[in-house]
């Protein structure tokens, strides 16, 4: 279990006053690096495959860099402007960095000694060798510097630093070193030198018995493979880089900048444009740097406004602490904040990279793969038009496959009675089947409307490309209403049949992208509901045109649903009043919004019963005497991100079932476009109940329980009890079942 905070301690010496009390709130930063903690855990776990730890251990990198991007550098932003105000916890800027930093130390230590004292070796075991360069024989080094002077060395650019030269641009996560050379005439100077991302980290060992292969990463042996890190290569042969020099030391270092792209819409007259200058801003890296070498100003200037602060250095132990210093002064760290921002550790740097490991042909050190199941009614050739009309049709992926979706859109696209197709697209991932279909429908005639989110934080480049393409074949494209980002993910076909014009929908909790379809526990909802139907058309031209409508018939739509969750909670505590038997059950990636948790803390102190399946962020300190009292909170990490949010009233015996693609944060609730809709089919809604939530609940073997001081702990099972793992139980007993059936 992970070292806990000072914060997470604060409540229980804490005479509660109010709901609003900060020590009911669990700090939002903290707790989403308690999350990144329990993927951790899984890095740790010997019961996971080898390269499954391998894989947990990359994402649980890639998650901070995440982290460092946009919540560190936030917070970073509000110390330096002055700002005041705090979040429900009540921790300042300040303080939140200085608990990041606590919490950090403990977690990163742990990092380190599960790769070098507990992957590495195993790893090594196994026949996958991650060698330091000073190992290898001096035949090996041959072999790899005749590798590195043909692949490598003509993409190096080193960059001198000195009175003539200014310090150059360093590209977020990029992966450099500090290069350290000497000559009789100038003595010791300074260059820094950047490893291409074009690369790949871990250089394969040639083997002098079998002819090197074209690949970096291709291995002439699936039991026994050999890499070296890249940036040992390059420091090995720097004397090909400078020559005439000599090299006195190199040390790697990486840098992470504050990403998060904010532009006003009221302010950019043309969103696709401005973005796309943004974000070609971002990529120039090095290049910019070429062209603002006049000055150093001018570098510094570039630096800052076009690529983002410097929110965070890494560097390992070995790096002399004039160097580091040398590095955050002309990376203009904020001297007061380097203590929160400079990371030393043991390396490698950029543990993100092991994903390439995971790349190798050995299925028996990764999870057994698994087919998606595709339901009898969609395997046989009937229309799914004609299937969507007999009943609702509810998929459950990754364990249902993503094809109906797919098809879906490209029956629609080709269907000669399809009239129109509304979509949104949030995160469609790259080569898209789905935008294909689309622009097959503008081309054959079908009114195609699409509202794509160019600022789905990450896939904004993405993005910009498949607005382009879809605008090319003259699909009407809306990138974004003024002030909200568009997260709803829903699809209406129009069709003309022999009783008149009639509406098809497809919605669902994830995005449309086939790929995270089958690494995502998502729903996938169709329904012919003419409500839906009519409240889908109605949405869809809010979003397009001009609308004040904020109530619909049977979907909840943010910026408005908030009240609307809130009204059914109050329901349950006036059923719990009278009768005795309120109940809720949410399931959700984050719960952070104060009013929510507000009205969930009054629900438990009526009694009400309520189990929360909170995957990553909870703000919400279950457990606490008087307030949260039948309030439990688990969160489960595994195979699959869980990733489906579905809210369930009890109701009496009128159960109420809402799925879709809003979490209880402010983002979500009042900067967003989201929908919930309802399973009003008795059979659909039963194993919604039944065989997700209730056996997530039972979920004692990747589930964690939240405690009230903000720490999780595992949940054993009792005793005498069975082991249930709730993604285990998904893949034997969902899959093969019909859904939709009644």
């Amino acid at each position: 279990m992970s070292t806990p905070s000072k914060e997470s301690h604060k409540q229980s010496s804490h005479a509660i006053a109010s709901l609003d009390d900060p020590c009911l709130y669990i700090n939002r930063e903290i707790s989403l690096l308690q999350f990144n903690w329990r993927v951790l855990e899984e890095a740790l776990d010997a019961s996971q495959p080898l390269l499954e730890r391998v894989k947990f251990l990359s994402i649980f990198a890639s998650n901070l860099d995440e982290f460092f991007m946009i919540r560190v550098s936030g917070l970073i932003r509000q110390v330096k402007e002055g700002v005041l105000s705090a979040p429900p916890d009540g921790m300042s800027p300040l303080e939140q960095l200085a608990n990041i930093r606590q919490t950090l130390t403990a977690h990163l230590t742990r990092q380190e000694a599960c790769w070098h004292e507990d992957l590495l070796p195993k790893l090594r075991d196994l026949g996958i060798h991650i060698c330091t360069y000073d190992a290898l024989s001096r035949t090996e080094h041959e072999a790899l510097r005749s590798k590195f002077e043909r692949e490598i060395f003509p993409a190096l650019t080193p960059w001198a630093v000195d009175a003539v030269h200014p310090f150059p641009h360093i590209s977020n996560l990029s992966l450099n070193l500090a290069v350290i050379v000497k000559n009789d005439e100038h003595g010791e100077r300074f260059a820094r030198l950047k490893i291409p991302d074009m690369f790949p980290r871990l250089i394969l060992i040639p083997d002098d018995k079998i002819p090197d292969a074209d690949s970096h990463l291709s291995p002439p042996s699936p039991s026994l493979v050999r890499f070296v890190w890249i940036e040992d290569l390059v420091a090995a042969n720097l004397d090909m880089l400078f020559p005439g020099l000599d090299i006195v030391a190199s040390y790697p270092f990486r840098l992470t900048r504050d990403a998060d792209l904010e532009i006003k819409d009221d302010e950019a007259s043309d969103l696709l444009t401005t973005l796309e200058k943004q974000i070609h801003q971002h990529h120039m890296g090095d290049r910019a740097s070429d062209l603002l070498t006049t000055i150093e100003a001018q570098v510094r200037i570039g630096g800052s406004r076009y690529f983002g602060s410097a929110v965070r250095l890494e560097t390992t132990h070995k790096t002399p602490d004039h160097i580091r210093e040398i590095l955050s002064r002309n990376l203009e760290l904020d001297s007061d904040l380097t203590s929160y921002q400079v990371y030393t550790g043991h390396g490698p740097l950029g543990l993100a990279d092991l994903t390439e490991l995971t790349r190798l042909d050995r299925p028996a050190l990764k999870y057994p793969p698994f087919l998606p199941t595709l339901p009898a009614q969609f395997s046989n050739k009937d229309s799914m038009f004609d299937l969507i009309r007999w009943h609702d049709l509810l998929l459950y992926h990754p364990y249902d496959s993503f094809t109906p979706v797919v098809d879906f859109v490209q029956e629609a696209a080709h269907d000669p009675d399809v009239l129109a197709i509304k979509m949104t697209l949030y995160r469609v991932g790259s080569n898209s089947p789905i935008v294909q279909a689309l622009k097959e429908a503008q081309e054959n005639g079908k009114q195609v409307a699409v509202l794509l989110e160019l600022k789905a934080r990450f896939d904004e480049e993405n993005n910009i490309v498949w607005a382009r393409a879809l605008e090319d074949v003259g699909v009407h494209v809306r990138y974004a209403v003024i002030g909200l980002k568009t997260h709803a993910k829903m699809c209406l076909v129009i069709r003309k049949e022999a009783d008149g014009i009639q509406r098809y929908m497809h919605m669902g909790t994830g995005n449309y992208n086939p790929l995270t379809g089958r690494l995502y526990t998502d729903l996938s909802f169709f329904t012919y509901d003419p409500a839906i139907g009519a409240d889908c058309s109605d949405l869809f031209n809010a979003l397009t045109g001009y609308s004040l409508k904020t109530a619909y018939r049977k979907l909840i739509v943010a910026p408005w649903m908030r009240q609307a969750l809130i009204q059914r909670i109050e329901r349950e505590i006036c059923r719990h009043h009278e009768h005795g038997d309120g109940y809720i059950a949410f399931k959700m990636n984050s719960l952070v919004d104060p009013q929510c948790i507000q009205t969930l803390y009054r629900a438990s102190q009526a009694g009400v019963k309520i189990d929360l399946q909170v995957r990553g962020i909870c703000c919400l300190r279950p457990g606490v005497p008087g307030v949260s009292e039948t309030i439990s909170v688990t969160s489960i990490v595994g195979r699959f991100l869980e990733h489906a949010r579905i809210y369930y009233f009890r109701n009496g015996e009128q159960h109420e079932v809402l799925a879709g693609s809003a979490d209880l944060m402010q983002r979500n609730l009042d900067r967003r476009v989201e929908i919930l809709f309802p399973i009003e089919n008795a059979h659909l809604r039963d194993r919604i109940i039944n065989d997700i939530l209730a056996i997530h609940q039972q979920d004692n073997v990747q589930a964690r329980r939240l405690l009230p001081d903000g720490r999780y702990e595992r949940l054993p099972p009792a005793d005498g009890a069975a082991t249930l793992s709730s993604q285990a139980w998904q893949l034997t007993n969902w899959r093969g079942q019909l859904p939709g059936t009644t």
